[in-house]
């Protein structure tokens, strides 16, 4: 194999298995090169992905040594990417009665969603390293998963009812912040095993019902939480039901009246 459909087919492999550390005798192997040749490949590609800012190739050293690849698209295009993205968040059509912003077009969109799971990873993968990332049926499916994708875990979805294909399952009662009525979420028991630490990830959060759902329902089964991310949280009312978490952005106020939707990005407590 000549050294630059190596250098794309190295690339390639790398780029759909994020996170995981693969030793360099497994593509050694695989391209039958010796371990020089094949860190002059590594090298090549690293140089390159911190040129264009497509992500961290990082190596480790040691008796057999080891590559992986992390999500990190720089600064100046997440920020780029966020700003284009709450631009369209704000367009008045998306407003929906009740305080909501319909986003569902966008979510399940496969690129824009991917490029929200890897800024999710980048942001919470310098304090946790997660066994698993978690969410509830339906909306939060496609972010939660690409987060899961990046942090090169399974995810684990919680239903609000369970299903006899899934085998005995965990139910809870929890408070819906938003509707302010009693509503059930379940999880199959050998879906999130005991000691094992998760991310919660959903795609909006108002009062945090939801979301603190998931706590304790992660917290029924014997897992930890590490943290909770949303897309969207609103500012109204300040006092959630769940009191530590992150969000990419933060819905102000919804006018639909003057149809105005004022989005902006999330500031953590203490920001500036």
């Amino acid at each position: 194999m000549k050294r630059p459909e190596r250098l794309i087919a190295l690339t390639k492999y790398l780029l759909d298995r994020p996170s995981r550390v693969f030793p360099f005798s497994h593509f050694c192997s695989k391209f039958s090169v010796a371990k020089a040749t094949l860190s002059e490949d590594v090298q090549m590609i690293k140089e390159s992905f911190e040129e264009f800012s497509l992500g961290e190739i990082r190596t480790f050293a040691g008796a057999a040594g080891g590559v992986c690849f992390l999500p990190d698209h720089g600064k100046t295009e997440t920020d780029f990417f966020l700003m284009a993205l709450a631009a369209k968040l704000s367009a008045p059509e998306r407003i929906v009665s009740g305080g909501f912003i319909y986003m569902s077009d966008l979510i399940f969109d496969p690129a824009m969603a991917m490029m929200l799971g890897d800024i999710i990873y980048r942001r919470m993968s310098a304090k946790y390293r997660p066994d698993y990332i978690m969410t509830v049926e339906t909306k939060g499916i496609p972010l939660a998963l690409m987060t899961a994708r990046a942090f090169g875990v399974p995810l684990v979805t919680a239903r609000r009812d369970s299903h006899v294909t899934e085998g005995s399952s965990v139910g809870i009662n929890y408070l819906s912040g938003s509707t302010r009525f009693i509503q059930t979420m379940s999880l199959p028991k050998r879906a999130l095993p005991q000691d094992s630490s998760v991310i919660i990830v959903d795609d909006f959060m108002k009062a945090g019902g939801t979301a603190k759902g998931m706590v304790d329902l992660a917290h029924e089964v014997g897992a930890k939480v590490l943290g909770v991310c949303v897309l969207v949280a609103t500012k109204e009312p300040k006092a959630k039901m769940l009191g530590d978490y992150m969000a990419i952005f933060s819905l102000n106020n919804i006018d639909e009246m003057k149809k105005i939707i004022d989005i902006e990005m999330f500031k953590e407590k203490g920001a500036r």
